[in-house]
C-alpha cells in the first residue's frame, strides 16, 4: 500500500510538471500573436513599412486571409498525421520552430516601402505554421492531464498564454518601442526599435517552448496507424467525415456552434480597441494599457473557470460565459463614458479566458481517443470557415446605422447565435 501511495505520489508530481511545461509553450507562443501579429510588428508594418497606412492595411488584410485558406486546408490532415503516427510533439516541434524562424525574418524588415511583401510573406506564413502547430500542441492537453484535471490544465494553459502576452508587450513597449534610445542603446533608424522587438520574440517563444519539447513525452502511434501519403490523407478524411456525421455527431455540432460564438470572441479583442478608440475616447497609450489589463483579467477568468469545469463540467461554464458576454456587450451598445469601457472591457475579457478553456476540454473530452490531432485540425477549419462573421457584422452594422457603437451589437448577435447553437448539444458524460 505504502508503494502504491509512492507511486501515485510520484506520478502526480510528474504529471504537475509536465502540464507546466506544456503551458509554458503557451507563454513563449504568446510574443508572437500579441506582439508580432497585434499591437506592436504589423502596425509598424502598415503605418510605417507601407507606402501608406489604407494600402498596407488592405494588403495585410490580403495576406492573412490567404494564410487562413492554407490553415483551413492543411490542419485536418495534419493533425490526423500527428495522431496516426505518435509523432504530435515532432510536428508541434517542426511548426514552433518555422515560427520562430519566420518571426526572426521580420528583423530585416525595414522602413520602406521595397520591404512590404517581404513583411507579409513572413508573417502570413508565420501565422499559417503557428495555428497549425497549436492543433498539435491543443491535442497534448490529454497527455498532461486527468479526466478529474482536464479543466484546470486547460485553464491553466489558456492563462499562461494572457500572462505570457502581458508580460512580453510590456517588456517591449518599455524597452524598445517607447523610449527615444532604447535597451542596448536602439533607435528608431530604419525601424531598428520594432525590428529588434522581432528578435526578442523569436527568442521568447523559442526558450519558453523548449520545456514542452524536452520533458513532455511523446504520444504513442495510433493502434490504427496506416502509411498513407499526405494527399491520400483527405479521401481518408472524407471518409472519416462521413463516420462522424452517422456516428459522432455530437462532435460535428459542436464544432460548428464553437465555430460561430469563437468568431464572437475573436471580434472582441479584434476590435476592441478600435472602438476604445473611436466611440470612448482611448488615446493609443490607453488602448495599450487597456490591452494589458484585459489579458490580465482574461488569464484569472481563465484559471477560475478551469477549476469549475472541472468541477460542474464544460458546457455550463461556456454557457455562463456567452451570457455573461451577450449582456456586457449589450450594456457597451447604450452606455457612455471612458469609466463605462474599463468596467466592462475588463469583465468581457475576464468571461473571454473561461469560454476559450472549456471549448477546449469539451471537444478534448467528447472526440475518440487518439483522434484528438484530427479533431483540433477541424476545430481550426470550422473556426477559420466562419472567420467573415466577425469583420461583416462589425462592419455591417456600423454602415447599417452609421455609427460605430453599432458594431458592438452586430458581436453581440454573433454570440448569442453561437449560444443558441450550443444549448441542444449534449454535454460530456462526465466530467471525473
Amino acid at each position: 500500500m505504502h508503494t502504491d501511495v509512492t507511486d501515485s505520489s510520484v506520478a502526480t508530481r510528474r504529471s504537475g510538471r509536465q502540464a507546466i511545461c506544456w503551458a509554458l509553450w503557451d507563454w513563449g507562443a504568446s510574443a508572437f500573436h500579441a506582439v508580432i501579429l497585434t499591437f506592436v510588428f504589423t502596425v509598424y508594418v502598415t503605418g510605417t513599412v507601407a507606402a501608406d497606412e489604407e494600402s498596407g492595411s488592405r494588403a495585410l488584410g490580403v495576406s492573412l486571409a490567404v494564410a487562413g485558406v492554407f490553415v483551413a486546408l492543411l490542419a485536418p490532415v495534419i493533425g490526423r498525421r500527428g495522431d496516426a503516427g505518435g509523432r504530435r510533439k515532432l510536428w508541434l516541434a517542426v511548426h514552433s520552430g518555422l515560427v520562430v524562424a519566420c518571426t526572426a525574418g521580420l528583423f530585416f524588415i525595414q522602413d520602406d516601402p521595397s520591404y512590404l511583401l517581404p513583411a507579409l510573406v513572413l508573417i502570413a506564413a508565420g501565422s499559417v505554421f503557428f495555428e497549425i502547430a497549436e492543433v498539435n500542441y491543443n491535442a497534448m492537453l490529454t497527455q498532461v492531464s486527468t479526466k478529474a484535471t482536464l479543466g484546470r490544465v486547460s485553464g491553466f494553459g489558456w492563462a499562461m498564454g494572457y500572462f505570457g502576452g502581458l508580460i512580453a508587450l510590456t517588456v517591449v513597449l518599455f524597452a524598445f518601442v517607447l523610449p527615444d534610445v532604447g535597451l542596448f542603446g536602439v533607435t528608431s533608424e530604419d525601424g531598428l526599435n520594432i525590428r529588434v522587438v522581432a528578435l526578442f520574440s523569436a527568442l521568447w517563444f523559442a526558450l519558453f517552448a523548449l520545456p514542452l519539447l524536452l520533458f513532455v513525452p511523446e504520444t504513442p502511434a495510433s493502434r490504427e496507424h496506416v502509411r498513407r501519403g499526405f494527399f491520400a490523407e483527405y479521401a481518408e478524411l472524407g471518409r472519416r467525415l462521413k463516420r462522424m456525421w452517422r456516428g459522432e455527431r455530437r462532435t460535428l455540432g459542436f464544432l460548428a456552434a464553437s465555430a460561430v460564438y469563437r468568431e464572437g470572441l475573436a471580434a472582441i479583442f479584434t476590435f476592441g480597441g478600435v472602438v476604445a478608440a473611436g466611440t470612448f475616447g482611448f488615446t493609443t497609450t490607453e488602448v495599450v494599457i487597456f490591452a494589458i489589463g484585459a489579458n490580465l483579467t482574461a488569464g484569472v477568468g481563465a484559471v477560475l473557470g478551469g477549476r469549475l469545469d472541472d468541477r460542474f463540467g464544460p458546457k455550463p461554464v461556456i454557457v455562463v460565459a456567452l451570457l455573461g458576454l451577450v449582456l456586457v456587450c449589450g450594456a457597451l451598445v447604450v452606455l457612455p463614458g471612458k469609466i463605462a469601457f474599463w468596467v466592462c472591457g475588463l469583465t468581457l475579457a475576464t468571461f473571454v479566458g473561461p469560454a476559450q478553456s472549456s471549448t477546449r476540454t469539451f471537444l478534448t473530452r467528447i472526440v475518440t481517443p487518439e483522434r484528438e490531432g484530427e479533431a483540433f485540425g477541424l476545430y481550426a477549419t470550422t473556426g477559420r470557415a466562419v472567420g467573415f462573421l466577425g469583420p461583416l457584422a462589425f462592419s455591417g452594422f456600423i454602415a447599417l446605422f452609421n455609427t460605430q457603437r453599432a458594431g458592438m451589437a452586430g458581436i453581440t448577435l454573433i454570440l448569442l447565435a453561437g449560444l443558441i447553437a450550443l444549448l441542444p448539444i449534449r454535454p460530456p458524460e462526465s466530467v471525473q
